[in-house]
């Protein structure tokens, strides 16, 4: 069988089939796709024109970053030790006030993108002005991309005007009608920022057009409180009644959930795009993602904006929402290792109703994918590959990135990289203490 490039790593989590690590696999890729995970015995049967030897290393799918903010990357760093709303009124809405273009929007992704592919994100979630110049800047790296069909109740350079805003979204998702690479959700900010009509017209738009919906929900106590004291209701129950609960819902942050919010967005099939880096930097609360994974919820990652975070940096999210998770559960089963690879790749494309495309290395799918070397001073010896890429590695072990079968990032490290230790070296101690065991 003929194929284009031949991986040969030391491990594989291909997602699905779900807790599995196969050793000694390769992953066969051709035209984009990915054409086999076999053991490494049957490799013969491939003739690739590119082999890539991977000793030492684990593959994986790309990162589905379920929440970001791309041109926020131009803002990195602002309104440190502030709450929400503090943030969002003193610091962050004056100054996109002030800079917001289609060129800060275009320049300001770009440069996440480069961040993002670096760190193994082959896909992500946008919500922000100017849609259409975020996909231009995402896509210059080669990522994959959903944009919004943005939505916020009051004027900006975007649009002026409720009616100029649903015109525009509309817009935005007939431009991208068809696009494999760039899909669109319908994104209003979020309910304290959207009034109940313009709600209802969002909900009947993603009804019509069958697309994902991406709102801010249940982020800090004081948007509860502020919710039922003018609509009388939670915000989840209110966005209910306004038809926006169902499987089309990402539900980002989700923090102050009840056992009723978790019931009803479990029972609508809804998913929870969870952001603890931001949470916890803006002091919002603890997601009680726990409950909601076994209530049946889908959970994706985020890492929300770099302005919250402040970096993209997917492997370190999802580590500190796996520590979180079990604090807050306190319960060290919680939030396993592969239940949270899991959300950090198919969670985040099922949410986005991409998961036939992306998220798992399965054959037909979409060759997007990292590797990542474990065999580094940092993370040896490797007794649990799964483990050892969750909480020991970082994102700057991350080797080689590709999308689409096409390489996008490639760093490959000096050997001599230990002050004065070979790799080698330090794998041989590593190895020796290993088989001790």
């Amino acid at each position: 069988m003929q194929v284009k490039t031949l991986l040969r790593p030391t491990w594989i989590i291909p997602i699905v089939p779900e807790g599995i690590v196969l050793d000694h696999h390769v992953v066969a890729i051709d035209k984009g796709k990915i054409a086999a995970v076999a053991p490494e015995a049957q490799a013969s049967q491939f003739e690739a024109k590119e082999v890539v030897d991977l000793p030492g290393e684990i593959v994986m799918p790309g990162f589905v970053n379920l929440h970001s903010h791309a041109a926020m990357n131009l803002l990195r760093g602002i309104g440190p030790d502030l709450s929400l709303m503090d943030w969002l009124q003193k610091k962050v809405w004056p100054v996109e006030g002030k800079l917001m273009s289609p060129e800060f929007v275009y320049q300001g992704s770009r440069l996440a993108a480069e961040e993002m592919v670096q760190a193994g994100i082959t896909c992500t979630n946008d919500q922000y002005f100017f849609p259409l110049d975020t996909a231009r800047g995402l896509r210059e790296s080669g990522m994959k991309c959903a944009v919004s069909a943005f939505f916020i109740g009051f004027p900006s350079a975007w649009a002026k005007t409720e009616d100029e805003y649903i015109r525009k979204a509309e817009e935005v998702i007939e431009h991208f009608r068809g696009d494999r690479q760039v899909h669109v959700t319908v994104g209003p900010h979020a309910p304290y920022t959207v009034g109940d009509e313009a709600l209802k017209k969002l909900a009947a738009m993603s009804e019509r057009h069958d697309l994902p919906i991406h709102i801010h929900v249940g982020e800090t106590e004081a948007e509860i409180e502020g919710s039922i004291k003018q609509y009388g209701a939670r915000p989840i129950e209110r966005l209910r009644k306004l038809g926006l609960v169902n499987p089309r819902l990402i539900s980002v942050h989700s923090v102050h959930m009840n056992d009723e919010d978790i019931r009803t967005l479990a029972e609508a099939g809804a998913s929870v795009c969870h952001c603890p880096s931001s949470n916890l930097k803006l002091a919002s609360g603890f997601s009680p993602i726990d409950r909601m994974m076994k209530a049946g919820i889908n959970i994706g990652i985020g890492t929300d904006g770099v302005a919250s975070n402040d970096k993209l940096d997917m492997l370190a999210e999802t580590r500190l929402a796996a520590l979180l998770a079990k604090a807050v559960a306190r319960d060290p089963t919680a939030a396993s290792v592969h239940k949270m690879l899991y959300a950090s790749t198919m969670g985040g494309a099922r949410a986005l109703k991409w998961d036939q495309e992306i998220g798992s290395l399965e054959r037909g799918k979409s060759a997007d994918l990292f590797s990542c070397r474990l065999e580094e001073v940092t993370s040896i010896p490797v007794l649990e590959p799964a483990a050892q890429l969750l909480y020991s590695a970082g994102r700057e072990n991350i080797t080689h990135v590709w999308i689409d079968g096409n390489i996008v990032v490639s760093k490959q490290q000096s050997v001599f990289s230990y002050r004065g230790m070979s790799r080698m070296k330090a794998l041989t101690i590593a190895r020796t203490w290993q088989n001790r065991l």
